[in-house]
C-alpha cells in the first residue's frame, strides 16, 4: 500500500481544519447541534476546490428545500404517524428519483432536499411543537458546514479543477494519438487496441464529469467552459471516426485496394498525428485528401465505395484532430479564445443529451421508500427510544449509494465502519472528553482522528471508510457547548445508527441490487432501442446529439463490462460498431430527403429492416437485412446514375456502406447489382 502523498495530506489537513472551524463557529453562536456542521464538512469537501463549490451551492439550496418540506409535512400529520411516514418516505423517494435522472452537480440539490426532510422530520415526531426551531437550527448547522468547507477549499492552497482537467485532456489526446497511429498503420483491429479504445471511451466520460465543475472554478480555465464543451463533442466524435477508419482500412486490404498513393497518404496523416497535429500542416493534408476524393462513377464498384468512405473518415479525422489541438491550446491559455478558426465547425452547438434510466431510478426510489417504512415499522414495533435515528440513517444510506448497481456491499461496509467508529468514539467520549475544558484542548484531541478520516477519503478504495468515520463519528461524538452524556443513551444511539444502516441494506438487497451485468444489459438494451427508433423515424436527425447519447452510455457501459467478466456474452459486443450504425442511420435519414421517391422507398425498406433487427433479440444480423441493404445500394445507384458523385446520392451510398460494414464486418462484397424494384 502506497503512503499518502503531499496532496493527500493537504486535503486531510484542510478537511479537518474546516470541520474544526465549523465546530468553533457553531459553539460560538450557540447552535444546538454543532456536530451537524462538522459532519456536513465531511460530506461536502472534495479534493478539488471547484468541485466543492459546485456541490456546495446545490447542497445549500437542497437543504433549504428539505427543511421547508419538513416544516410543511410534520405539523399537520403529527397525529397520524402512518401518513407522516408515508409523506416523508414519498418525498425522499421522489427527490431521489429526480436526482438519479439528473446526473450533474445539480443532482445534489434533489438528493439533499430528499433526505434533509427525513433528517429533520423524524426526530421532530416526539416534539412537534419544536419543528420550526429545529428546522432553522439544522439549516443553519448544515449551511455553516457547507460554507466552511467551501471557504477552506477556496482559500487554503486551493486545488483548482482547470489544471487537472487540462492535464487529463492532454493525456487523453496523447493516447488517442497512439490509437490513431495503430489505426493508420493497419493495427487498429487487434484485440489489445480494441480494449484500449474502450478505456478511452470511459476516460472521456470521466473528463466530462470533471468538466461539470469547471464553471465554479477559480483557475484561468474557468473562462474556457465553452471551449471545453466544444472539445468534448469532438473527443466523442473522434472515437467512431477512428473505429470506422480501422474497419475501412481492413476492408480495403482484403480487397487489395490499398494503392501506393493511399498508403503514402495514410502514412503522412499518421506522422502528422504523431507530431501533435500541428495546425500549419493540416491544410496541406486536406489538399491531398481532396485530391484523392474522386467523384463516384454511375455504377461504382464496392472497392470504390469503401475507398470513398475511407476518404470521408480521413477528412473528418484531420479536421477533428486539428480542432482538438486548437481547443486544447485555448483551454490551456485560459483566456477562452481561439487563435484559428475551427475546421469542423457547426456540428456541436446543440444540447448534449445524457442517458437516463427511468426504470432503475424508480427502483432506487422504491428501495428508499420501503427502507424508510421498514425503519419506522421497527421503531414503532419495538418502541425504540432512538428509532428516529434509524429512520434517518435508512433514508440517508438508501440515497447515498443509489447510483451503484449493487449498493449493498458499500452500505454494509458503511455499517461496519460505523460500528468501529462507535467503539472508538465511545473511548474518546468517556475516557478523554471529560478532561477537555476549552476549545484549544478539544481541537487537539479531535485533530488526529479528523485528519485520519480525511486521509481515508483521498483513496477511492477507502473513501466509504473515511465517510463513515467522519460523518457518523462526529454524529456519535455529539459535541455541544458543555459535556453531558450518558452511557445508555450513547449505546442506544450507536445501535440505532448501525441498525438503520442494516435495515437499509436488507431492503436494498431485496428490492434494488442488480449487479454490474444487469446494469450493462440495460444499457445495451437502451442503445438498441434508440437504434431502432433512429431507423424508424424519417426526419433528418441530429448526428452529434446521437453520438453524445451513445457515447455517454458507452462510458457507463465500459466499467460494467469489466466487472461482468470475460466469460459474459456481453464481452463480445462491439460497442463502437453499434455507435457507427447509429451515425450512419442519422446520415441516411438526412440523405433520403434529397433522393427520388423510388430510391427513398428502397432506402426506407433497408431502414425498416435495421429497426426490426434492433427491436428483436440480440444476435447477429440476418441475411434478409443484408439483402435489403444491397437492394438499397443498387436502387440508389440506378436512380441517380447521372449525378456527379456528391450530394444526397453520395451520402446515401456511403451511409449504406457504413451500415453494411458495421453490421456485417466479415461479409463478402455485394454481388451483381439487384434488379431495380426487386424486393429483397
Amino acid at each position: 500500500m502506497m503512503l499518502p502523498g503531499w496532496r493527500q495530506w493537504l486535503f486531510a489537513f484542510k478537511v479537518s481544519g474546516a470541520a474544526l472551524l465549523a465546530l468553533g463557529i457553531a459553539l460560538w453562536v450557540d447552535l444546538p447541534r454543532p456536530y451537524w456542521a462538522m459532519a456536513t464538512v465531511y460530506i461536502t469537501m472534495q479534493p478539488l476546490s471547484g468541485a466543492t463549490r459546485s456541490k456546495a451551492l446545490y447542497r445549500v439550496v437542497g437543504t433549504l428545500i428539505g427543511v421547508s418540506a419538513a416544516v410543511v409535512l410534520v405539523p399537520p400529520l403529527i397525529d397520524s404517524p402512518e401518513m407522516l411516514t408515508l409523506g416523508l418516505a414519498l418525498w425522499t423517494a421522489g427527490c431521489l428519483y429526480l436526482s438519479l435522472l439528473d446526473r450533474s452537480p445539480r443532482a445534489y440539490l434533489f438528493m439533499l432536499a430528499g433526505y434533509t426532510a427525513a433528517l429533520i422530520g423524524f426526530p421532530a415526531v416526539t416534539a412537534p411543537e419544536t419543528i420550526f426551531d429545529t428546522a432553522v437550527s439544522r439549516a443553519e448547522e448544515i449551511t455553516l458546514g457547507i460554507l466552511c468547507a467551501s471557504l477552506v477549499a477556496s482559500l487554503v492552497f486551493p486545488e483548482p479543477v482547470g489544471p487537472v482537467l487540462a492535464g487529463r485532456v492532454g493525456a487523453w489526446l496523447a493516447e488517442t494519438g497512439r490509437w490513431t497511429g495503430d489505426v493508420l498503420s493497419g493495427a487498429g483491429e487487434e484485440p489489445a487496441v480494441r480494449a484500449r479504445r474502450l478505456r478511452l471511451a470511459a476516460e472521456a466520460a470521466e473528463i466530462d464529469a470533471l468538466s461539470a465543475h469547471l464553471a465554479y472554478d477559480t483557475s484561468a480555465q474557468s473562462r474556457a467552459v465553452p471551449l471545453v464543451q466544444l472539445l468534448r463533442g469532438r473527443m466523442l466524435m473522434l472515437l467512431p471516426v477512428l473505429s470506422s477508419l480501422a474497419d475501412r482500412i481492413a476492408a480495403l486490404r482484403g480487397l487489395s485496394g490499398l494503392t501506393p498513393e493511399l498508403r503514402s497518404l495514410l502514412a503522412d496523416v499518421e506522422a502528422w498525428s504523431a507530431a501533435g497535429a500541428p495546425a500549419g500542416e493540416a491544410g496541406a493534408l486536406m489538399v491531398r485528401i481532396e485530391a484523392a476524393d474522386h467523384p463516384l462513377p454511375p455504377h461504382p464498384s464496392w472497392t470504390a465505395l469503401v475507398l470513398a468512405s475511407l476518404i470521408d473518415r480521413l477528412r473528418e479525422l484531420v479536421a477533428i484532430g486539428q480542432d482538438c489541438r486548437a481547443l486544447q491550446d485555448g483551454i490551456g491559455r485560459g483566456d477562452g479564445s481561439l487563435r484559428e478558426p475551427l475546421a469542423y465547425a457547426g456540428e456541436f452547438g446543440g444540447r448534449a443529451p445524457r442517458h437516463r434510466d427511468h426504470g432503475m431510478a424508480a427502483r432506487s426510489a422504491l428501495g428508499a421508500f420501503l427502507g424508510i417504512v421498514a425503519c419506522v415499522v421497527a421503531w414503532i414495533a419495538t418502541a425504540w427510544p432512538d428509532g428516529a435515528t434509524a429512520a434517518m440513517m435508512g433514508a440517508v444510506l438508501c440515497c447515498m449509494f443509489a447510483t451503484q448497481d449493487d449498493p449493498v456491499p458499500a452500505i454494509l461496509s458503511f455499517a461496519t465502519w460505523t460500528g468501529i467508529a462507535a467503539l472508538a468514539v465511545g473511548v474518546l467520549q468517556f475516557g478523554v472528553m471529560p478532561l477537555v475544558h476549552d476549545f484549544v484542548s478539544l481541537a487537539l484531541v479531535l485533530a488526529p482522528a479528523l485528519i485520519l478520516c480525511g486521509l481515508l477519503m483521498t483513496n477511492p478504495r477507502t473513501l466509504p471508510v473515511g465517510l463513515a468515520l467522519g460523518v457518523n463519528g462526529n454524529a456519535l461524538l455529539a459535541i455541544q457547548d458543555r459535556y453531558a452524556t450518558e452511557f445508555g443513551a450513547y449505546v442506544n444511539s450507536g445501535l440505532a445508527l448501525v441498525g438503520g444502516i442494516w435495515i437499509a441494506a436488507l431492503v436494498t438487497r431485496l428490492v434494488r441490487s442488480v449487479g454490474a451485468e444487469h446494469g450493462a444489459r440495460r444499457l445495451v438494451a437502451a442503445s438498441r432501442a434508440d437504434l431502432a427508433r433512429a431507423a424508424r423515424r424519417r426526419g433528418r436527425g441530429d448526428r452529434t446529439a446521437f453520438a453524445h447519447l451513445m457515447l455517454d452510455r458507452l462510458g457507463l457501459l465500459v466499467p460494467r463490462l469489466a466487472a461482468a467478466g470475460p466469460d459474459s456474452d456481453l464481452s463480445r459486443i462491439d460497442t463502437l460498431a453499434a455507435l457507427r450504425v447509429g451515425m450512419n442511420l442519422v446520415s441516411l435519414r438526412r440523405a433520403r430527403h434529397g433522393l427520388p421517391p423510388e430510391a427513398v422507398a428502397s432506402l426506407d425498406g433497408a431502414l425498416d429492416a435495421v429497426a426490426s433487427h434492433y427491436e428483436g433479440p440480440r444476435g447477429p444480423a440476418s441475411e434478409t437485412l443484408l439483402r435489403r441493404i444491397d437492394a438499397a445500394l443498387a436502387r440508389v445507384e440506378a436512380e441517380s446514375g447521372g449525378e456527379s458523385g456528391h450530394g444526397a446520392r453520395r451520402d446515401a451510398l456511403l451511409g449504406l456502406v457504413g451500415l453494411r460494414r458495421a453490421l456485417f464486418p466479415g461479409g463478402p462484397p455485394p454481388g451483381p447489382a439487384l434488379r431495380v424494384g426487386e424486393a429483397a
